[in-house]
Protein backbone atom coordinates (compact mmCIF):
# COMPACT_ATOMS: atom_id res chain seq x y z
CA UNK A 1 0.00 0.00 0.00
CA UNK A 2 1.31 3.43 -0.97
CA UNK A 3 2.47 5.69 1.82
CA UNK A 4 0.60 8.85 2.69
CA UNK A 5 2.17 11.84 0.97
CA UNK A 6 -0.18 14.60 2.19
CA UNK A 7 -2.19 14.64 5.40
CA UNK A 8 -4.41 17.58 6.32
CA UNK A 9 -5.56 17.44 9.92
CA UNK A 10 -8.39 19.51 11.47
CA UNK A 11 -7.37 22.48 9.33
CA UNK A 12 -9.06 25.84 9.83
CA UNK A 13 -7.75 28.71 7.73
CA UNK A 14 -8.70 31.87 5.88
CA UNK A 15 -7.67 35.45 5.26
CA UNK A 16 -6.72 37.57 8.28
CA UNK A 17 -9.46 36.95 10.85
CA UNK A 18 -11.99 35.63 8.34
CA UNK A 19 -12.28 31.84 8.47
CA UNK A 20 -13.00 30.09 5.18
CA UNK A 21 -12.03 26.50 6.01
CA UNK A 22 -13.36 24.75 9.09
CA UNK A 23 -11.71 21.61 10.50
CA UNK A 24 -10.88 20.12 7.10
CA UNK A 25 -9.11 16.79 7.17
CA UNK A 26 -8.07 14.18 4.59
CA UNK A 27 -5.12 12.03 3.55
CA UNK A 28 -3.72 11.46 0.07
CA UNK A 29 -1.41 8.56 -0.74
CA UNK A 30 1.56 8.83 -3.08
CA UNK A 31 0.37 8.43 -6.67
CA UNK A 32 -3.29 9.14 -5.95
CA UNK A 33 -5.49 11.85 -7.41
CA UNK A 34 -8.07 13.77 -5.39
CA UNK A 35 -10.99 15.61 -7.00
CA UNK A 36 -11.85 18.65 -4.89
CA UNK A 37 -15.41 19.68 -5.69
CA UNK A 38 -18.07 22.11 -4.53
CA UNK A 39 -20.03 25.10 -5.68
CA UNK A 40 -18.35 28.46 -6.17
CA UNK A 41 -17.20 30.16 -2.99
CA UNK A 42 -17.10 27.02 -0.85
CA UNK A 43 -13.34 27.13 -0.15
CA UNK A 44 -11.75 24.95 -2.83
CA UNK A 45 -9.17 27.47 -4.06
CA UNK A 46 -8.56 28.58 -0.47
CA UNK A 47 -7.67 25.00 0.44
CA UNK A 48 -5.09 24.83 -2.35
CA UNK A 49 -3.69 28.21 -1.34
CA UNK A 50 -3.49 27.06 2.27
CA UNK A 51 -1.60 23.90 1.33
CA UNK A 52 0.90 26.15 -0.45
CA UNK A 53 1.10 28.57 2.51
CA UNK A 54 -0.65 31.63 1.10
CA UNK A 55 -3.40 32.02 3.69
CA UNK A 56 -3.58 32.37 7.46
CA UNK A 57 -3.82 29.05 9.29
CA UNK A 58 -5.87 29.28 12.49
CA UNK A 59 -5.67 25.64 13.61
CA UNK A 60 -4.67 22.18 12.45
CA UNK A 61 -1.71 20.63 10.65
CA UNK A 62 -0.52 20.04 7.10
CA UNK A 63 1.90 17.14 6.81
CA UNK A 64 3.84 16.54 3.60
CA UNK A 65 5.95 13.39 3.41
CA UNK A 66 5.58 13.08 7.16
CA UNK A 67 6.72 16.62 7.97
CA UNK A 68 4.47 19.33 9.37
CA UNK A 69 4.82 22.18 6.88
CA UNK A 70 2.19 24.53 8.34
CA UNK A 71 4.82 27.07 9.40
CA UNK A 72 7.09 26.68 6.37
CA UNK A 73 7.24 29.50 3.81
CA UNK A 74 5.62 28.92 0.40
CA UNK A 75 8.91 28.95 -1.56
CA UNK A 76 10.32 26.30 0.75
CA UNK A 77 7.24 24.16 0.26
CA UNK A 78 7.85 24.41 -3.47
CA UNK A 79 11.42 23.23 -2.99
CA UNK A 80 10.10 20.27 -1.01
CA UNK A 81 8.08 19.15 -4.01
CA UNK A 82 4.74 21.00 -4.04
CA UNK A 83 3.64 22.69 -7.26
CA UNK A 84 0.59 24.89 -7.78
CA UNK A 85 -1.04 25.78 -11.08
CA UNK A 86 -3.24 28.71 -10.11
CA UNK A 87 -6.54 29.49 -11.76
CA UNK A 88 -4.99 32.63 -13.27
CA UNK A 89 -2.14 30.52 -14.80
CA UNK A 90 0.35 33.28 -13.98
CA UNK A 91 2.73 32.63 -16.85
CA UNK A 92 5.34 35.28 -17.67
CA UNK A 93 3.93 37.21 -20.61
CA UNK A 94 7.26 38.81 -21.57
CA UNK A 95 9.17 35.49 -21.66
CA UNK A 96 9.16 32.88 -24.40
CA UNK A 97 7.64 29.44 -23.88
CA UNK A 98 11.11 27.96 -23.38
CA UNK A 99 12.08 30.69 -20.92
CA UNK A 100 8.87 30.12 -18.95
CA UNK A 101 9.72 26.43 -18.70
CA UNK A 102 13.29 26.99 -17.58
CA UNK A 103 12.84 29.90 -15.17
CA UNK A 104 11.94 27.70 -12.19
CA UNK A 105 13.12 24.29 -13.43
CA UNK A 106 14.83 21.91 -11.05
CA UNK A 107 16.77 18.72 -11.82
CA UNK A 108 14.71 15.61 -12.34
CA UNK A 109 12.85 13.47 -14.83
CA UNK A 110 10.67 16.33 -16.09
CA UNK A 111 12.97 18.25 -18.45
CA UNK A 112 11.92 20.88 -20.96
CA UNK A 113 12.25 18.30 -23.73
CA UNK A 114 9.99 15.91 -21.87
CA UNK A 115 7.40 18.64 -21.44
CA UNK A 116 7.59 19.30 -25.18
CA UNK A 117 6.99 15.59 -25.81
CA UNK A 118 4.04 15.73 -23.41
CA UNK A 119 2.60 18.90 -24.99
CA UNK A 120 3.76 18.93 -28.65
CA UNK A 121 1.95 22.23 -29.22
CA UNK A 122 4.37 23.93 -26.85
CA UNK A 123 7.31 22.76 -28.95
CA UNK A 124 5.71 24.37 -31.98
CA UNK A 125 5.29 27.61 -30.03
CA UNK A 126 8.58 27.47 -28.09
CA UNK A 127 9.83 30.84 -29.39
CA UNK A 128 6.49 32.64 -28.84
CA UNK A 129 6.03 35.05 -25.96
CA UNK A 130 3.61 34.16 -23.21
CA UNK A 131 1.18 36.88 -24.24
CA UNK A 132 1.05 35.49 -27.79
CA UNK A 133 -0.43 32.16 -26.72
CA UNK A 134 -4.06 31.08 -26.78
CA UNK A 135 -5.82 30.25 -23.53
CA UNK A 136 -5.30 26.53 -24.07
CA UNK A 137 -1.63 27.00 -24.87
CA UNK A 138 -1.21 29.12 -21.74
CA UNK A 139 -2.76 26.36 -19.66
CA UNK A 140 -0.43 23.78 -21.19
CA UNK A 141 2.47 26.09 -20.41
CA UNK A 142 1.36 26.63 -16.82
CA UNK A 143 1.14 22.89 -16.26
CA UNK A 144 4.41 22.28 -18.09
CA UNK A 145 6.21 24.89 -15.99
CA UNK A 146 4.94 23.20 -12.83
CA UNK A 147 6.17 19.84 -14.12
CA UNK A 148 9.70 21.16 -14.73
CA UNK A 149 9.98 21.83 -10.99
CA UNK A 150 9.75 18.02 -10.67
CA UNK A 151 7.09 18.02 -7.98
CA UNK A 152 5.86 15.16 -5.84
CA UNK A 153 2.43 16.80 -5.54
CA UNK A 154 0.75 19.08 -8.06
CA UNK A 155 -2.27 21.27 -7.28
CA UNK A 156 -4.43 22.18 -10.27
CA UNK A 157 -7.02 24.93 -9.84
CA UNK A 158 -9.70 24.94 -12.56
CA UNK A 159 -7.40 23.85 -15.42
CA UNK A 160 -10.30 23.50 -17.90
CA UNK A 161 -11.95 26.84 -17.16
CA UNK A 162 -12.79 28.91 -20.22
CA UNK A 163 -11.34 26.46 -22.72
CA UNK A 164 -12.99 25.26 -25.93
CA UNK A 165 -14.28 21.68 -25.55
CA UNK A 166 -11.63 20.16 -27.82
CA UNK A 167 -8.81 21.90 -25.91
CA UNK A 168 -10.37 21.01 -22.57
CA UNK A 169 -10.40 17.38 -23.68
CA UNK A 170 -6.68 17.56 -24.55
CA UNK A 171 -5.82 19.08 -21.16
CA UNK A 172 -7.95 16.51 -19.35
CA UNK A 173 -6.24 13.66 -21.17
CA UNK A 174 -2.84 15.14 -20.28
CA UNK A 175 -3.88 15.21 -16.62
CA UNK A 176 -5.03 11.61 -16.97
CA UNK A 177 -1.60 10.63 -18.27
CA UNK A 178 0.09 12.46 -15.39
CA UNK A 179 -2.07 10.48 -12.98
CA UNK A 180 -2.21 7.05 -14.56
CA UNK A 181 1.10 6.77 -16.38
CA UNK A 182 3.39 9.08 -14.43
CA UNK A 183 1.79 8.36 -11.01
CA UNK A 184 2.01 12.03 -10.08
CA UNK A 185 0.04 12.78 -6.92
CA UNK A 186 -2.57 15.40 -7.81
CA UNK A 187 -5.29 17.52 -6.27
CA UNK A 188 -7.70 18.73 -8.94
CA UNK A 189 -10.23 21.53 -8.45
CA UNK A 190 -12.68 21.48 -11.32
CA UNK A 191 -16.23 22.71 -11.97
CA UNK A 192 -16.75 19.92 -14.50
CA UNK A 193 -17.43 17.38 -11.77
CA UNK A 194 -17.85 14.27 -13.90
CA UNK A 195 -14.62 14.99 -15.75
CA UNK A 196 -12.76 15.46 -12.47
CA UNK A 197 -14.24 12.29 -11.00
CA UNK A 198 -13.23 10.34 -14.10
CA UNK A 199 -9.63 11.39 -13.47
CA UNK A 200 -9.56 10.85 -9.70
CA UNK A 201 -9.24 8.08 -7.13
CA UNK A 202 -10.78 10.01 -4.25
CA UNK A 203 -13.20 12.89 -4.01
CA UNK A 204 -14.02 15.57 -1.47
CA UNK A 205 -16.91 18.01 -1.67
CA UNK A 206 -16.71 21.23 0.31
CA UNK A 207 -19.78 23.09 1.52
CA UNK A 208 -19.20 26.41 3.27
CA UNK A 209 -15.64 25.46 4.06
CA UNK A 210 -16.44 22.09 5.59
CA UNK A 211 -16.18 18.61 4.13
CA UNK A 212 -19.67 17.48 3.14
CA UNK A 213 -18.54 14.34 1.30
CA UNK A 214 -15.38 12.27 1.31
CA UNK A 215 -15.01 8.94 -0.44
CA UNK A 216 -14.19 7.11 -3.65
CA UNK A 217 -14.47 9.18 -6.82
CA UNK A 218 -16.20 6.37 -8.70
CA UNK A 219 -18.88 6.07 -6.01
CA UNK A 220 -19.61 9.80 -6.12
CA UNK A 221 -19.73 9.78 -9.92
CA UNK A 222 -22.60 7.29 -9.70
CA UNK A 223 -24.41 9.17 -6.92
CA UNK A 224 -26.16 11.80 -8.99
CA UNK A 225 -28.38 12.93 -6.15
CA UNK A 226 -25.39 13.83 -3.96
CA UNK A 227 -23.61 15.46 -6.89
CA UNK A 228 -26.65 17.56 -7.67
CA UNK A 229 -27.05 18.58 -4.03
CA UNK A 230 -23.41 19.50 -3.41
CA UNK A 231 -22.11 20.52 -6.83
CA UNK A 232 -25.17 21.17 -8.99
CA UNK A 233 -24.53 18.51 -11.64
CA UNK A 234 -27.49 16.78 -13.21
CA UNK A 235 -27.40 13.65 -15.32
CA UNK A 236 -28.21 15.37 -18.59
CA UNK A 237 -25.23 17.71 -18.18
CA UNK A 238 -22.69 15.11 -17.09
CA UNK A 239 -19.67 14.38 -19.23
CA UNK A 240 -16.83 12.12 -18.16
CA UNK A 241 -13.31 11.24 -19.22
CA UNK A 242 -12.80 7.49 -19.47
CA UNK A 243 -10.41 5.95 -17.01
Amino acid sequence: MAETLLAVESLSAGYDEALVLHEVGFALAEGETLALLGRNGMGKSTLLATIMGHTRRHAGAIRFAGRDIARIAPHLRARMGLAWVAQEREIFSSLTVTENLTVAARPGAWTVERVYAFFPRLRERRASMGNQLSGGEQQMLAIGRALTTNPRLILLDEPLEGLAPVIAEQIAQAIRRMNREEKLTTILVEQHAQIALGLADQAICLERGRIAYAGAAAALANDLATLDRLVGVRKEGARAISR
